[in-house]
């Protein structure tokens, strides 16, 4: 039997054990703390911006939901030149239009490249595609894209009869639905998609196809993750995420099955190449693979083909029918300018020919009634992020080599210094006292400088002729009436919540 003395000493001794374990709990808990506020302890004259947790950083207090105006908010307290960190990054936020001029133009050449990104690395597998590689790679592929695709008819009469010609597919499908309701996300998609999809395969999709369509479906989704908390966990904390379920896997099983659908286009190109007519952007790949194949640094190879026709597949379908999803929303809304621009129509082509490039110049409401729809629809809120290549100066601040900075577009979209009414539909924001249509500098939907995007042409061509060519057949509307919401849902582009609309024959 053990003596009341014994036990007690038992009790003390275990006490001690146990305090000693939470002592050195915490003495290591504070040991990381200490090391994660050193690790990341700005340098002088370093951008303000809200307090940041250790390891988790403003993770929490991002509205994931509607970021760009939250970000827009936060200028509002520290300026338009501010920082906010999420996990172990630290991302530099530039507002308001003189200040991202001044980043994306003034000092394009000092932010030109992109930060490392384990997301962009796991989908892209290293320095590969348009939009996400740097130095020559990027270089060589941006301007053999642009150089093909001027090859292939953009800014041509060429590409201008494909897009009309599909105008007229897209309008016997809407005719397909007799004026009964229906959400027109879907076939707007399969539309546009099929445009850049003549540019990089050499072929469209019909509008029956269910395997396009599912990989539509897929795409949609993947935009929408890809602006979720999810993505931005993974890019905070990957090596412990890479680990765990969630919608993140989703995301990276839709872009395996994005790449699987090209490279399953790129064997049938290796087939029936045709070295005297490309016809397609593959193919000039395929042969530019062959006069650069002991080149590794100009990147033609077939596994940057596969995430270069990635990057110009997704681009060219997502943006511009969005746009164009938009463009609808806001004419069932704001009936009286629809009017206006059928009016306008009706004027300058009538119904007995199809539109052209030609009719723009000459239908200065529409395109102001265009350039409206795509400031209010804010398509990319967030400028994909840049990279400081050196020490810079930027409003006053130091933005040491290697920071992460973006562009907050949202904020330059809707800066109350450059648009007389911000936040109300307004074409009047693009017409002089005489009703002609006047470019504005802060209209700024595609970006700005070095990283404009490369697309640009293609979808302003796009836009009027899809537009023009729905509003000259049909009268839309819908009866869902105020229940119709103009929030929208982010992801990588903000995007209409689904609505149904009508489509009445004119």
């Amino acid at each position: 039997m053990y003596s009341p003395a014994f036990s007690a000493y038992n009790s003390v001794v275990e006490t001690m054990a146990s305090l000693d374990l939470s002592v050195l709990v915490l003495f290591i808990l504070a040991f990381f703390v200490i090391a994660d506020i050193c690790k990341n302890a700005n340098p002088r004259n370093y951008p303000p911006g809200p307090v940041a947790l250790p390891f988790v950083g403003n993770l929490f207090s991002l509205d994931f939901s509607r970021p760009h105006s939250y970000l827009t908010k936060l200028s509002e307290v520290y300026g338009d030149v501010f920082s906010f960190r999420i996990g172990r990054d630290k991302t530099v936020y530039v507002n308001g239009f003189r200040m991202v001029k001044e980043a994306l133009v003034a000092q394009g050449e000092n932010f030109v490249d992109r930060p490392a990104s384990p997301m962009v690395h796991k989908i892209y597998k290293g320095n590969n595609g348009i939009f996400f590689s740097n130095g020559q790679m990027w270089k060589q592929q941006r301007r053999f894209a642009l150089t093909t695709l001027r090859n292939l008819g953009l800014g041509k009469s060429t590409l201008e009869k494909a897009i009309v010609q599909e105008s007229s597919y897209l309008q016997e499908e809407i005719g397909k639905e007799r004026g009964e309701p229906f959400d027109p996300a879907v076939i707007l998609n399969n539309a546009v998609s099929n445009i850049i999809c003549q540019l990089v395969f050499g072929r469209r999709f019909v509008y029956t196809d269910q395997s396009f369509q599912t990989l539509l479906q897929a795409l949609s989704e993947a935009m929408k993750l890809e602006g979720s908390m999810w993505a931005q966990l993974y890019e905070a904390f990957p090596a412990v995420m890479k680990h765990l379920p969630g919608p993140h896997n989703v995301l990276f099983r839709h872009y395996q099955a994005f790449e699987a659908f090209i490279r399953a286009e790129v064997e049938k190109h290796k087939q029936n190449l045709d070295h005297g007519s490309p016809g397609d952007y593959i193919n000039a790949f395929l042969i530019e693979m062959e006069n650069h194949k002991y080149d590794p640094v100009l990147g033609f190879d077939e596994l940057n083909m596969v995430m270069c026709s990635l990057d110009l597949f997704l681009a060219g379908t997502e943006t511009t029918s969005t746009s164009l999803h938009w463009g609808l929303l806001y004419m069932i809304i704001h009936t009286d300018i629809q009017e206006k621009v059928q009016a306008e129509i009706d004027d300058v082509i009538g119904h007995g020919r199809q539109p052209s490039m030609a009719d723009r110049p000459n239908m200065p409401y529409t395109d102001a009634v265009i350039h409206e729809i795509q400031r209010m629809g804010n398509i990319v809120p967030l400028n994909p992020p840049r990279m400081a290549n050196k020490d810079t100066t930027l409003g006053g601040f130091l933005i040491p080599k290697g920071t992460t900075l973006m562009a907050n577009l949202n904020s330059v979209l809707f800066d109350i210094t450059e648009w007389e009414t911000p936040y109300t539909f307004n074409p009047a924001h693009f017409l002089d006292r005489d009703g002609k249509f006047v470019r504005r500098e802060a209209f700024m939907p595609f970006s700005a400088g070095k990283r404009l995007c490369p697309g640009e042409g293609l979808a302003r061509m796009e836009l009027f002729l899809f537009f023009v060519s729905l509003l000259q057949k049909f009268s839309f509307s819908s009866s869902e009436g105020p229940e119709l919401d103009l929030d929208g849902q982010y992801g990588v582009t903000r995007m209409p919540h689904p609505f149904k609309i009508h489509a009445r024959p004119r």
